[in-house]
């Protein structure tokens, strides 16, 4: 398996400047109409229910970079360093906006997930920059004082990675806020356009990451997809274990669960194809194909938990509480 991943490293998407000018461009713009959904009373979760929002931004922020880590470190024999690292950048990058989607579809708390969505979106300027240097920093030290798959050195360049996430996301995140707040008609007229854009420029960069390499990606998408779906199940879990133990009510449960397995991958793509924070030089192809499956598992991943979800009914007084009327039957432990 570590030989055939090894293949993958190699694997180049270059662009030119303009190129990257134009999916920087695209990605503000995606950024743009998240933010337009975005409005101050929806951070009411902060203060109504401190415990519910604290336990999800834990689990996201501090506990999947970890149990990623660990995750990577007892893999170590059986995937590359790259692979490695690509798991890590997943975990360190914000939620994804498709989680409200699917917490709705879960019978789950919605006004809990835009809450952390908006707030780990918002923050990820830091966030993200700063779990990558961190967590990928603890694995790079593993590698070397175990002298165990150490290919090339790998330097995280948090400044370059900080000022890239907050133009890209920072910046378009407060514009859209503001134009909500000023030009409701205009975010309103705007927001759904821009929600099929996010969608369409997804798949764009996964075509891009994924259409001169077709063929390789087809010959080891077994290893891909295991690994991926590994991490995924693990991330998912961590969002339901880490609200079970602090006894939130099970739509806040479904909630943090749908979160923390839910990451913007496509912030994730679009780091990687920033040559001042992955250089040419470096052979990250691993990295590459790890975050453009995963954008894609955690949808199918996604819909499928909030179909089981669905199919077990909430107590009484959740249902009554949310406006569900699924009536009156027995909860379940999810």
């Amino acid at each position: 398996m570590y030989d055939q991943l090894l293949q993958l490293d190699p694997v180049k998407i270059n662009f030119n400047k303009g190129g990257m000018d134009i999916i920087n461009i695209v990605l503000a713009f995606v950024m743009f109409g998240v933010a337009l959904g975005i409005r101050p009373s929806m951070f009411k979760q902060v203060f109504t229910k401190p415990k519910a929002f604290i336990t999800g931004v834990v689990s996201q922020w501090v506990l999947l970079p970890a149990v990623t880590y660990l995750l990577v470190i007892i893999l170590n024999k059986h995937i590359t360093p790259m692979v490695a690292m690509g798991m890590i950048l997943v975990a360190s990058c914000p939620g994804g906006n498709i989680s409200n989607f699917i917490t709705s579809l879960s019978n789950g708390n919605r006004e809990l997930s835009v809450s952390l969505t908006a707030f780990s979106t918002l923050f990820s300027p830091i966030s993200t920059p700063a779990n990558f240097t961190i967590w990928g920093g603890f694995y790079v030290h593993y590698l070397n004082k175990h002298a165990l798959n150490a290919l090339v050195p790998l330097q995280i360049p948090l400044k370059d990675m900080f000022v890239t996430v907050f133009i890209l996301l920072g910046i378009p995140l407060i514009l859209g806020m503001l134009c909500t707040r000023f030009l409701p008609k205009v975010a309103d007229f705007l927001k759904k356009p821009l929600q099929y854009l996010s969608i369409i420029f997804f798949i764009a960069m996964v075509i891009l990451s994924f259409s001169q390499n077709l063929g390789l990606f087809l010959k080891y998408i077994k290893w891909i997809f295991l690994i991926v779906m590994m991490h995924n199940a693990l991330a998912l879990s961590t969002g339901f274990a880490a609200a079970s133990i602090m006894h939130t009510n099970r739509r806040d449960r479904r909630t943090i669960t749908i979160e923390s397995g839910i990451q913007n991958s496509g912030l994730g793509l679009v780091l990687l194809f920033n040559p001042k924070i992955f250089p040419p030089t470096l052979m990250n192809g691993g990295m590459l194909f790890v975050t453009a499956w995963w954008g894609i598992w955690h949808i199918i991943a996604g819909l499928t938990i909030a179909t089981i979800f669905r199919l077990k009914k909430l107590p009484a007084d959740e249902d009554e509480n949310y406006g569900i009327t699924s009536g009156k039957g027995g909860s379940s432990g999810n």
